[in-house]
């Protein structure tokens, strides 16, 4: 009995302690100005051609924050975290990162890349008042489904802020942002 407690709480630590290790490689890793840039226009890419009524949706949008690689690790804890630009107009305005954790049954890692559009004004504006924003607390975020042929459903298609989530497979459905927390950060 004791020494199952010990192995758990051994595991445990080892865990944490190889998670953190793991996010201070992402975030040593940063990414310059260019490549953020030109890993944000691949992604734009890659979303206007898997979804019918991407640049509709792009033209309503008050803004467009594009995360082209968030990395998420975990062995019982995980960790997630990405660098990304925040659009209007097109055109890049600031740069921002996004990091979460999580605690529960994991094992492994994914890479995704995340498109939130703003399509109502003052939301926008509120995410860029605020020093650390959190999905569900500072603001709910729609994930946007999209089904056979690239068709968005409209079931939240309204909604003031709508994320698009995909890896290299495709449109990715069943994901929540619920605790990402978006940071404004320097990039040179």
């Amino acid at each position: 009995m004791a020494i199952g407690k010990f192995m758990r709480t051994m595991v445990g630590a080892l865990s944490l302690v190889g998670l953190l290790v793991g996010i201070s490689t992402f975030t040593a890793h940063a990414a310059s100005k260019e490549k953020i840039d030109r890993r944000v226009t691949e992604v734009m890419s890659k979303f206007r051609e898997d979804v019918n009524g991407a640049d509709s949706l792009l033209a309503k949008a008050s803004a467009v924050l594009v995360f082209p690689s968030i990395k998420k690790a975990g062995i019982g804890i995980g960790a997630e975290y990405g660098e990304g630009a925040l659009l209007i107009d097109g055109k890049t305005v600031d740069y921002y990162s996004t990091a979460a954790g999580s605690i529960g049954l994991q094992l492994g890692g994914q890479v995704r890349s995340q498109i939130l559009l703003f399509m109502a004004p003052e939301k926008l504006d509120a995410f860029r008042k605020s020093d650390k924003w959190e999905v569900g607390v500072d603001g709910s975020v729609a994930v946007a489904t999209v089904g056979a042929g690239g068709s968005i459903d409209s079931t939240n298609i309204d909604a003031p802020i709508l994320a698009f989530i995909f890896n290299n497979k495709g449109l990715m459905y069943n994901l929540s942002l619920e605790g990402s927390k978006m940071s404004r950060i320097e990039r040179n």
